[in-house]
């Protein structure tokens, strides 16, 4: 049995729904472009305002992805 090996991806995912849909935005753009995630990081949360009211949140993500040999 081998011990995995991961490689690192950060991307900042955005949402005008919330902060876990951001996040779930940035985990499917990966997968779908064959990325094998493993897991995630949030490294940073912010957002965009526009006359007072949040119009789209913004997340940091490290994402761990499986290498395959």
């Amino acid at each position: 049995m081998s011990n995995p090996v991961y490689k690192r991806l950060e991307l900042v995912g955005t949402s005008k729904v919330g902060v876990e849909d951001a996040i779930a935005n940035a985990i499917t753009h990966a997968s779908v472009a064959g990325e094998l995630v493993d897991w995630f990081e949030v490294v940073e949360t912010r957002g965009a305002v526009k006359e007072g009211e949040i119009v789209q949140f913004q997340v940091v993500v490290r994402l761990g992805c499986r290498t395959t040999p």
